[in-house]
């Protein structure tokens, strides 16, 4: 018994052992290239060759200059333009997401199979695969350099994926709450206002972080359709300035790329009690 119970607690420990190398791992991985990022932007010059974690002589000059406006530098107006472009998709994602998840859960209708089927196949299907048919699109609508066909391309992007997530997480409501509003005299929409989306706030939490930082990470598609580097979104502006036109100015890339994350941390900060409250009402269901 005692061989039998010494086995266990070494199996035990092997495991936890290999968790936590796998944890320290991944965190590695995740926080390096960060806190390099940092130091890259306060290291003088504009090589990555010298530049270390920890500059020798830290500069602020790559910040200053991203606000400076020099030549074609823009950064402040792709700035805007990305932070814009980013709201407008999560709040039409959340909208667009939000009715057709609750269609797809409480309504049984034709069709309906058909159409969960049809938005897995669209989730398989990778964005860029259609940029020629988009740039096409753009150019026949006179809508090249526009951020609404961008922010269209992106909401319809988000609905197949963030559907099926929404969609899992109201059939786990139960309908009994749903018959006694009913009973009540509560119409659909009412159910849906005062009922579902308040039950359902951390997957819309989920939804709209999704919805926030999927834009800040596209090139392909926003290379496409924006044209004029006054309409440029952060990644096709950052690439500029890695590229041959403005210098090569990789430590003013990294400044930039670090600014860029602010609005994404204060979003996360803003949800972040719904993600708690979410992984809670999951630990305690049942």
């Amino acid at each position: 018994m005692g061989i039998k119970h010494s086995s266990i607690k070494k199996q035990r420990t092997v495991r936890m052992t290999f968790s936590y190398l796998l944890l320290i791992f991944v965190c590695v991985a995740i926080i390096y290239p960060l806190i390099w990022t940092i130091g890259a932007s306060f290291n003088p010059g504009n090589s990555l060759i010298s530049t270390s974690i920890f500059p020798k002589n830290p500069t602020v000059d790559h910040y200053t200059r991203l606000f400076a406006n020099e030549g074609t530098l823009y950064y402040q107006k792709w700035y805007f333009n990305s932070v814009k472009i980013s709201i407008l998709t999560m709040i039409f994602s959340l909208i667009s997401v939000s009715f057709t998840a609750y269609a797809f859960s409480r309504f049984r209708f034709k069709g309906r199979k058909n159409g969960l089927m049809l938005f897995l196949l669209l989730q398989m299907i990778p964005q860029f695969s259609a940029l020629i048919a988009i740039f096409v699109l753009a150019q026949m609508l006179g809508l090249i350099n526009s951020h609404w066909l961008l922010i269209l391309i992106y909401v319809g992007g988000q609905i197949p994926m963030n559907t099926y997530l929404m969609k899992g997480y109201m059939d786990s409501i139960p309908l009994d709450l749903d018959e006694s509003a009913k009973i009540d005299g509560a119409s659909n929409t009412r159910i849906f206002l005062r009922i579902i989306m308040p039950l359902s706030r951390p997957m819309l939490a989920v939804v709209a972080m999704n919805g926030f930082t999927a834009p800040l990470g596209d090139f392909a598609i926003s290379s496409v359709i924006l044209r004029n580097p006054e309409y440029y979104t952060l990644p096709i502006g950052l690439y500029k300035l890695v590229s041959d036109k403005m210098g090569a100015s990789y430590t003013t890339f990294a400044a930039g790329a670090i600014l860029i994350s602010i609005p994404v941390a204060l979003v996360f900060l803003a949800l972040q009690k719904h993600f708690v409250s979410g992984l809670t009402a999951g630990g305690t269901k049942g």
